[in-house]
């Protein structure tokens, strides 16, 4: 059988954004917009559920996802829609506020679902739909996307995707990439399973590399944006403070890295809000509260 490691090497992909389900997009901007973050306008899906996205200077963002239509959710995931049917299970498993998905860029997600299917990861059937999207300025665009998944069962509290943009239709996010907090984007998102090794496999298909820093704390992948690490308990632990205690088998995402412009001002900006913070290994670390499902660590750019 064809596998992902019989595919000619391809570069490695770039992290699109990240999807943390929240109980309420109220409570997340709250949240973000005390952390110092430009929060967009609400925006819904076909399907149910709906977002309010934080946009970076280097193209990434961060998709606080909350249920907009119940009844639609469930519809959709019975007919076999992946990303409802995956929300749903991690709510039901983990509660409201998390850090459920990595979507990564492609402009070929018929191609990378074949691959998937190929290797023994996809979690279920494409999907592809269109969002309104409102700039800073007020200016709307129709967005369309089509995704591919992944997952292990292994890990049931996380899944990938890879996020084909249809059309040549370009939002421009102008004000909405600029942040109090002098975040410019994305520098690495965190996993913690007790033994990292055993999902190498599935973190090579989905990041699109082979290569892997192996070290006593987990293994790290290079995406071609953002490093890609698994922790051990006692990396997570040693790199964001957290305490994975009762953690279990599987994967679960448990931290993002930011990199900001100044960190001196994004120290005074929370020490000015009341904003607690520890700093390990010249970060700024903000422990996950309701709004915010995963921890958030600041560092210099």
């Amino acid at each position: 059988m064809t596998t992902e490691h019989s595919q000619p090497a391809r570069a490695a992909r770039r992290v699109d954004h990240l999807v943390l389900p929240v109980g309420a997009l109220s409570v997340a901007r709250q949240r973000l917009e005390a952390l110092g973050f430009m929060v967009a306008a609400d925006a819904r899906h076909p399907f149910g559920t709906e977002n309010c996205c934080v946009y970076f200077a280097d193209g990434t963002y961060l998709e606080p996802l909350a249920i907009d239509q119940r009844e639609t959710c469930e519809a959709t995931a019975l007919r076999g829609n992946v990303f409802t049917a995956r929300d749903q299970a991690y709510r039901f498993r983990r509660g409201e506020d998390g850090f459920s998905a990595i979507a990564f860029a492609t402009d070929d997600a018929t191609g990378d679902h074949a691959r998937f299917r190929a290797g023994g990861l996809s979690a279920g059937r494409m999907l592809r739909f269109s969002r309104a999207f409102a700039g800073a300025d007020g200016q709307k665009a129709r967005l369309s996307f089509r995704l591919a998944f992944a997952a292990d069962l292994r890990a049931p509290d996380v899944f990938f995707l890879t996020c084909e943009r249809i059309g040549s239709v370009t939002a421009d996010r102008g004000a909405l990439i600029r942040h109090a907090n002098g975040v410019v984007g994305l520098r690495e998102v965190a996993m913690c399973e007790p033994n990292p090794a055993d999902f190498q496999y599935l973190l090579e298909a989905v990041v699109g590399t082979r290569e892997v820093n192996a070290h006593s704390f987990g293994i790290e992948l290079a995406a071609a944006n953002a490093n890609i690490a698994a922790y051990s308990p006692a990396g997570l632990k040693a790199w964001f403070g957290e305490n994975a205690g009762g953690h279990g088998r599987g994967l679960r995402l448990r931290a993002v890295v930011f990199a900001v412009a100044d960190l001196a001002a994004t120290r005074r900006l929370f020490a000015e809000r009341g904003i607690a913070f520890a700093e390990i290994a010249g970060r700024l670390v903000v422990a996950p509260a309701p709004g915010q499902g995963a921890a958030f660590a600041f560092e210099a750019a």
